[in-house]
């Protein structure tokens, strides 16, 4: 973790939480926790609790995030919300290209860059999600892969839009799993992600670019996580569900 760069650990509560359950979870949470001053803690509830979320998410460190958008920002797209509906919302954040998007509905480099642009354009942060699969790590090929979803995601954008992304590396081999990558193969891609950025646009947007771990973070490994010089915070999917686990989460020590 670098200092220059403010931790963010988000929540990705995926298709978990009625609005009933989430305001508790979040009264609950946010007493627990108390004022956040040198890390920022980002919620991703369904779409159906966000508004219930955006009405009690006051406490000083916390933003309030979508799981997914499209990247039109009106039009015949049954089933779909648009960026101008969440940021209406209230939502500072969108995750786009999580893996289970890409691989259970089909999106591609094409489509993230798509949405990315558009979470941009809406005036919020798009968290772009990046990971291999585990065949692909095991042929050696983690570094290709990251580099043409990068490159598939974010070609076209300046550096002053980039400036504004945040980067969620997430093994798919270890989303879910319970496998995690360690510490130093975590750390590995990261930087090799942060020097892939450089390549592409600037070191200065190397710097301050924020780039989250995701895949099975759980108290137990967020330090030890979050101690490596290029991870600048958790991408976290279960552990987020239960308010004693992402509590924890949320006061990693480094």
């Amino acid at each position: 973790m670098n200092p220059d760069r403010k931790p963010l650990i988000a929540a990705n509560w995926k298709m978990h939480k009625t609005p009933v359950e989430a305001i508790a979870f979040m009264e609950r949470l946010q007493k627990e926790t108390g004022p956040l001053d040198d890390r920022e803690v980002l919620v991703a509830p369904p779409f159906t609790a966000i508004q219930a979320l955006g009405n009690i998410l006051r406490q000083k460190g916390y933003s309030l995030g979508a799981q997914n958008c499209h990247w039109e920002e009106k039009g015949a797209y049954t089933g779909e919300i648009s960026t101008p509906m969440l940021k209406d919302l209230g939502c500072s954040y969108v995750i786009v290209g999580h893996s289970e998007r890409r691989q259970l509905f089909g999106e591609t480099d094409q489509t993230v860059r798509l949405k990315t642009a558009a979470v941009i354009k809406a005036g919020m942060t798009p968290v772009v999600c990046l990971g291999e699969v585990l065949e692909e790590r095991e042929q050696g090929r983690t570094f290709e892969v990251i580099d043409k979803q990068l490159k598939g995601a974010l070609q076209g954008f300046s550096a002053e839009q980039m400036s504004g992304v945040v980067i969620a590396y997430e093994p798919v081999w270890a989303i879910g799993t319970g496998r995690t990558a360690t510490p130093e193969q975590a750390q590995e891609v990261h930087a090799h992600i942060r020097g892939t950025i450089s390549s592409f646009f600037s070191t200065a947007i190397e710097k301050t670019v924020r780039i989250l771990y995701g895949g099975s973070v759980k108290p137990s490994n967020v330090d030890a996580l979050m101690a490596q010089p290029d991870i600048d915070g958790a991408l976290v999917g279960g552990a987020s569900l239960e308010v004693g686990s992402f509590a924890s989460l949320i006061h990693f020590n480094v």
